[in-house]
């Protein structure tokens, strides 16, 4: 289930909808019996978790945390804010002089994430330049919350559609748990890094806790953006929209602005671009980062501004019309049309299919052309870092993880996908996605708070 809440109480009847029968039309409004809902009193909910073996319900919102039950019954709460802050004020040493007026601020989640592996739950808000909880899951006790470091703060950016994190379980990979997260830093690139990975600790007081996996003098388990990019593009930034683990990699949807299209003029028009990153899971050092343009074309209608995105096993129907197994996997993707307006996009969007194995194989044709010296690494936004490709013997294989050149590596031509839906009046917004019977059935929200449910015969010509 995607974390990203837009409108904010959209994903918590679109979760119980999916347990209903599917039908072969596009539905727009469902029958009331079948909906269920939870409004805190102050509202503004913003990310929603499930526990897969429990199916209790897990909400991040403004100054609160809530756990549910499995028929959306309020079991718990823990409050996060308001807390005394002023976004000004920077992590450690500086944070312990701040000059500036510190006042009652709201503490919007921008993050929730499940750490099973340690029975807690993951959260992270927009004060105190982004510091998180870690919660017990059966009574949301908070058993720690890291701030001691530079490293503990992780970005004070209020949208909480912008961040994303992916939690790595202890020993799935090797080695102890880990915590991918990718963020705007608002123009801090001094002070935050837009993509790292950092380390769980079983142990929420270890000193280790969300310190780099890797880091030495001149490498670490970080991207971050050149104070260059900031000096020409000030309103340069990175947006993760969608993260996730497939096979050895994390993936992550963002949006950023466009640095070909869009002028250094302050007052020129902004152009977007959707990418899909990747990154091998064991990788510490970043050398496998990989950024590829994604979007899909509908009747000739570019459809650019991903607004959220959906990991999914496609049914026997699907797999078979895709020429896929049915375990691979599928991401449903929502865009906006163009590639203008991130903050209030088009309303005509659409909702389009990708295979994991189309995005593996472009991505890996992409590290093989630049391996055999073609062309440029090609990451517009790492401004006087275009640097051309290095001829290597060495061979690509699908599990291929980066050297200390070629990197990071971005791709040229966008990997585009195929379109399922189009809704041109009402702005899909999230999306999510299951298998009943053999038939696969997507179910999107609106901007206006409605549910569209796209049947079966939609994903088979």
């Amino acid at each position: 289930m995607s974390s990203h809440l837009n409108p904010p109480l959209l994903i918590v009847p679109l979760l119980f909808l999916l347990l209903s029968l599917p039908k072969t039309s596009t539905s727009t409004t469902p029958p009331t019996s079948s909906l269920l809902s939870f409004s805190p009193p102050e509202g503004g909910l913003t990310h929603l978790v499930v526990h897969n073996k429990t199916g209790e319900v897990y909400l991040g919102a403004v100054n609160w945390i809530y756990k549910l039950s499995g028929n959306l019954t309020k079991l718990r709460s823990h409050v996060t804010g308001p807390v005394t802050d002023n976004p000004r004020c920077y992590p450690p040493p500086g944070v312990q002089s701040c000059p500036h007026e510190l006042v009652q601020t709201s503490n919007v989640n921008k993050l929730l994430l499940l750490d099973a592996a340690h029975n807690r739950l993951i959260a992270c808000g927009s004060t105190s330049q982004g510091i998180c909880q870690f919660l017990r899951l059966d009574d949301l006790f908070k058993l720690g919350e890291p701030h001691h470091r530079k490293e503990h703060y992780l970005s004070s950016v209020a949208e909480a559609g912008t961040m994303s994190g992916v939690v790595i379980p202890p020993d799935i990979f090797g080695g102890g748990g880990k915590l991918f997260v990718g963020t705007p830093i608002d123009g801090k690139s001094e002070y935050f890094p837009t993509l790292s990975s950092r380390k769980l600790m079983s142990n929420e007081e270890n000193a280790d806790m969300f310190s780099f996996v890797y880091q030495d003098e001149f490498v670490s388990s970080q991207l971050k953006i050149p104070s260059d990019t900031l000096s020409k593009f000030p309103a340069f930034d990175i947006y993760y929209i969608y993260g996730f683990n497939s096979e050895q990699f994390v993936y992550y949807l963002t949006l950023q602005l466009d640095t070909q299209l869009t002028s250094p003029d302050a007052s020129s028009e902004q152009f977007f671009t959707s990418k899909i990153v990747r990154l091998c899971v064991d990788d510490p050092k970043f050398y496998s980062y990989v950024e590829f343009p994604i979007g899909c074309t509908k009747d000739g209608v570019e459809y650019r501004l991903v607004q959220d995105a959906y990991l999914a096993r496609p049914g026997t129907r699907l797999a078979r019309s895709l020429g896929i197994r049915e375990h691979e996997e599928v991401l449903f993707t929502v865009f906006a049309q163009g590639q203008k307006n991130r903050a209030k996009p088009p309303k005509e969007s659409a909702l389009c299919l990708f295979t994991m194995r189309q995005i593996k194989e472009k991505i890996k044709e992409r590290i093989q052309s630049c391996y055999k010296g073609e062309g440029k690494l090609s990451l517009p936004w790492l401004l006087n870092k275009e640097l051309a490709c290095i001829n290597s013997p060495l061979q690509i294989d699908d599990n291929f993880c980066g050297q200390d050149f070629n990197q990071p590596l971005g791709g040229t031509k966008a990997i585009e996908g195929f379109p399922l839906y189009v809704d041109k009046d009402d702005g899909m917004t999230s999306v999510a996605a299951y298998d009943y019977r053999g038939n696969t059935v997507a179910f999107t929200g609106t901007r206006s708070g409605r549910i569209k449910k796209v049947g079966r015969e939609r994903f088979v010509e």
